[in-house]
């Protein structure tokens, strides 16, 4: 289930999963360098560094390499941390020319259901200069790559090797 809403500076994001693990795996997979490390970026893009300290004020960053060449850094904080049911993240996208493209506070709840885990992402961004639009308007869709390749992760080993050939 996902919403979106936009103007022209801004877009937000409402997205609901359910994945077939454990709360407490789940909420790992958004703290600890090691998972984050394995999924969160879009489809075709490789993390290339990566660091998380999840307390408020530690440090959330990593560095992309897009399917085309170039490169992203994302530099941000833990705004807050609640184990194992929330994590606040706000981050700042920059090209590798320097610039900030996008600004996104990400509030993302961890619900238990069972042996399963619901999780609601919650994502606002504003941009900058004149890509910003075509970012903006590309949240929905990244944040749905993203997403879906954390479920790869969460998917039990022999799936998961099936499950990275379709990536």
């Amino acid at each position: 289930m996902k919403e979106q809403d936009s103007v022209k500076d801004q877009a937000s994001i409402v997205m609901t999963r359910v994945f077939d693990a454990p709360r407490s795996r789940v909420f790992e997979a958004w703290t600890r360098a090691e998972h984050l490390g394995n999924w969160y970026a879009p489809k075709g893009f490789t993390i290339t560094d990566c660091a998380a300290d999840p307390r408020p004020g530690g440090v959330f960053r990593m560095r992309w390499r897009a399917p085309w060449g170039a490169t992203y850094s994302v530099r941000g904080e833990y705004r807050e941390v609640l184990a194992p049911e929330r994590v606040v993240i706000a981050c700042t996208l920059e090209h590798e020319d320097g610039i900030s493209r996008l600004e996104e506070i990400i509030n993302v709840r961890f619900e238990e259901s069972g042996s399963r885990t619901r999780l609601r992402l919650e994502s606002t961004a504003r941009g900058r200069g004149a890509q910003a639009p075509r970012m903006l308007a590309g949240l929905d869709k990244g944040w749905t790559q993203t997403v879906d390749r954390l479920g790869v992760l969460l998917v039990p080993q022999p799936q998961r090797e099936k499950s990275q050939k379709e990536m």
